[in-house]
């Protein structure tokens, strides 16, 4: 019984989301809710797996001897007391991924004000000299590079009404260059750790920290930024012209004139350069994520002269709190066992070489991700990979192979958010922001611009798996 209510609400609830009928947030709220109610245990309980862990543990041979330390099982002990102790939302929410989002929305917040990004943005027009092409490639290398850093949803409320502006000015058409940045900020996005909120859920869970994210993602992400940008040339280097007239109009541009406050730009860029600094390093130090966002945020606070109750009030918390609701409905699955089954749909792969394996679960990802959402996705699958992984020799027993799956569905679930307008949130923003000026995304308009971008960068990060790890690792 607990099993079948699992179900119908977990997959009622993804049913919503993807629906787009209810505000996503609203319907993860409302699927949280209904796991907490009939799904879920309260404090004073264990999760059925520590049960069955602890319980199942012979602490003495039959010659009285122990099979483990005292040590350890004093620690075990300890851990189910201050289990029991923790309050609900404690027990089922990743905090780590909750506190570096917001981390770093206070922190990109304080930066917007001063006027940074759209710096970035007309300083990419005039050093184009006014061409369309030549501006088309800066604004999508900044878009991809800033979404590295920041979050993407970030990246585009930021670049893409500038955008609008500039395609204004030069009296070209808006839409190719929204599209571009939008599929620029979820590729760009895929090389860090803090890039795309998929990322921070992997990392989280496989517990990879910010430095392997950069040796094995970015890579591939600058590959595929390469051959997108040739792709982007060859489509509209024929199609974007304009005459020297409206090029000046962007030349007169000041982009000196949007920053608005010098102050806080020298202060918050620094603050910005040390909090990178320390997601470079947070592995060798052994802290969490959310522990540089946070303190890079409250830094920020500090230094900066502006109104702490207005930092808070431009945090998202619509994305905060839907990804609340989204892990304390995974967990209710987890706990019926849902996990598990779903996970077992995978079983016919357990014989098959590793390699194929991981390219069989990275298309799979990829293609759900596009529908469903990448994060709602990836939210799931994270739970259904690590019993996989537990649960087959090849990978238990491989930290590469581990690896090799961690890393393959991070590119999937990343890359796939770019194969229709639901698949990441950053494609819904820009779409909304296109639709306040008149320009209409539909469904079908965003496939078509969508659909060989997202066939290639998949194509492209299955070619790099394969040679990444096999031709290169395994001679």
């Amino acid at each position: 019984m607990l099993f079948w209510t699992a179900a119908i609400i977990f997959f009622g609830t993804y049913l919503l989301i993807a629906s787009e009928k209810v505000n996503k947030t609203t319907a993860a709220l409302m699927g949280a809710s209904l796991m907490l109610i009939f799904v879920l245990e309260g404090p004073g309980h264990l999760p059925a797996s520590f049960k069955d862990y602890t319980q199942g543990q012979q602490y003495q041979k039959a010659d009285g001897a122990p099979t483990i330390s005292h040590t350890i099982e004093k620690g075990l002990i300890a851990r189910n007391e201050k289990y029991e102790k923790l309050d609900i939302y404690s027990r089922y929410v990743n905090f780590d991924v909750i506190f570096t989002l917001a981390g770093m929305m206070i922190l990109v917040n304080i930066l917007s004000k001063t006027g940074l990004f759209q710096f970035v943005a007309i300083k990419c027009a005039k050093i184009s000299h006014g061409s369309p092409m030549r501006m088309m490639l800066l604004l999508v290398a900044a878009t991809a590079i800033l979404s590295a850093f920041l979050d993407n949803v970030t990246t585009v409320l930021l670049v893409a009404p500038i955008t609008l502006v500039v395609a204004s000015e030069l009296e070209v058409p808006a839409l190719p260059y929204l599209m571009a940045e939008t599929i620029s900020s979820n590729i760009g996005g895929t090389a860090t750790l803090i890039g795309d909120p998929p990322n921070l859920i992997i990392g989280s869970v496989a517990k990879l920290d910010f430095m392997a994210f950069i040796w094995n993602m970015t890579p591939v992400v600058i590959i595929i930024m390469i051959l997108y940008m040739t792709f982007l040339y060859i489509h509209y280097h024929k199609h974007l012209q304009v005459t020297v007239e409206k090029r000046a109009k962007i030349m007169e541009l000041n982009e000196m004139a949007a920053i608005t406050d010098m102050d806080n730009l020298k202060r918050g860029g620094l603050v910005m350069i040390f909090t990178i600094i320390g997601f470079l390093i947070h592995g060798a130090l052994d802290l969490q994520p959310s522990i540089v966002a946070t303190t890079g945020a409250t830094a920020a606070l500090m230094v900066c002269k502006v109104d702490t109750d207005h930092a808070f009030e431009k945090v998202e918390w619509s994305t905060l709190f839907f990804f609340i609701g989204l892990f304390v409905l995974v967990s209710g699955a987890d706990h019926a066992n849902l996990t598990k089954t779903l996970g077992s749909v995978f079983n016919f792969t357990h014989d098959w070489n590793p390699l194929l394996t991981v390219l069989f679960v990275m298309w799979v990802s990829g293609i759900s991700a596009a529908i469903i959402n990448n994060v709602s996705f990836t939210a799931a699958m994270v739970s259904i990979v690590a019993t996989y992984i537990a649960d087959v020799p090849a990978f238990a027993g491989s930290v590469q192979n581990q690896h090799l799956m961690w890393w393959g569905l991070a590119l999937a679930v990343c890359l796939g958010g770019n194969g229709t307008i639901v698949g990441a949130a950053a494609n819904l923003v820009v779409a909304g922001i296109a639709e306040k000026s008149g320009i209409k995304i539909t469904f079908r308009r965003f496939l078509n611009y969508s659909i060989p971008i997202t066939m290639g960068s998949m194509g492209v990060a299955s070619i790099y798996i394969i040679i990444r790890y096999f031709a290169l690792c395994r001679v």
